[in-house]
């Protein structure tokens, strides 16, 4: 099997692909979802991408709800705040001066990360806002006109949903439909077995050797593009290792010479101090002698 960010990049933009994103979405939001557009954003077009860069895909549903599926393999510690720029952005470009706010975009903001983010033993987080009051803990709800008009009961419903698939957290045990996705996005592998909405086309259409000629050279390139980009990460992570445990030892020996530097110098300064009291001593002996010499003399 392909891998999926690059499926994202080049294969599941095709109509015709459809089914695959829409059974992924379909078990990750527990709801059915038809996609009837893929929008445009800036890092979902052709082009050299590989694996180093984020990878974007944003699509339109048939309710008119935006879904943005991010990849992304590099760590950030913003990460979290770009999903909310994102969401935010999505639902402000889709907007006209004119327009009234009812019609604002639900957006759902789907992030599947190959790092960790934040700190969390799940590998499955949803991101939901709710209104609650502080006194009675009572969740707030939409009126019943406002339950006509937007066919939901919470104020959260009409909100970004956010939902992160932290993937190299998963332990390879599919316990459901939704673990199986999850077992495909890290270890690109489709078991037999398997059958979550969307897998079945996928193992058709993310099947390597179904791919045309040249869309098999495009992935073997890039996969050697990123095999060299592993390699010069790695290399230079190495040799960073390297010169800084060299720049350590150097560090170390002069911080050693130094030492003994100061230490031959205290040894010195301790040497001269010893002296100088056995001159005193040697002078106050001889002092005591004259006066011992004097009072014997005068028979004091």
């Amino acid at each position: 099997m392909i891998s999926f960010d690059w499926a994202l990049k080049r294969l599941l933009r095709n109509k015709a692909n459809f089914g695959v994103l829409e059974g992924f979405l379909s078990e990750l939001l527990h709801q059915k979802i038809t996609i009837t557009n893929i929008l445009e954003s800036e890092s979902n077009k052709d082009g050299e991408n590989d694996k180093f860069n984020r990878v974007d895909l944003f699509a339109e549903d048939d309710k008119k709800e935006i879904i943005i599926i991010e990849l992304q393999f590099n760590g950030e510690y913003d990460y979290f705040q770009r999903m909310l720029y994102g969401t935010s952005k999505a639902i402000a470009e889709r907007m006209t001066k004119k327009m009234p706010y009812s019609q604002v975009r639900k957006v759902y903001s789907i992030n599947i990360v190959y790092f960790d983010l934040g700190a969390g033993n799940d590998y499955i987080y949803r991101g939901f806002t709710d209104f609650k009051g502080l006194h009675t803990k009572e969740e707030l709800k939409l009126s019943e006109n406002q339950k006509k008009v937007y066919k939901t009961t919470y104020p959260g419903d009409l909100y970004p949903e956010y939902y992160i698939i932290k993937v190299t957290n998963f332990n390879d045990v599919a316990k459901d439909t939704l673990d199986e996705w999850v077992y495909y996005l890290k270890t690109n592998k489709i078991k037999d077995e398997f059958t979550a909405q969307g897998l079945d086309q996928a193992r058709e259409v993310l099947a390597y050797d179904n791919l045309s000629d040249k869309e098999k050279q495009a992935y073997d390139n890039e996969a050697k593009r990123d095999r060299i980009k592993d390699s010069e990460i790695k290399t230079a992570f190495i040799d960073g290792e390297i010169k800084g445990e060299a720049k350590g030892k150097a560090e170390g020996e002069a911080e050693r010479q130094a030492l003994e530097k100061a230490l031959e110098k205290e040894k010195a300064e301790r040497e001269k101090e010893k002296i100088e009291l056995e001159k005193e001593k040697a002078e106050r002996q001889a002092l005591e002698a004259k006066i011992d010499e004097l009072k014997k003399q005068l028979k004091i």
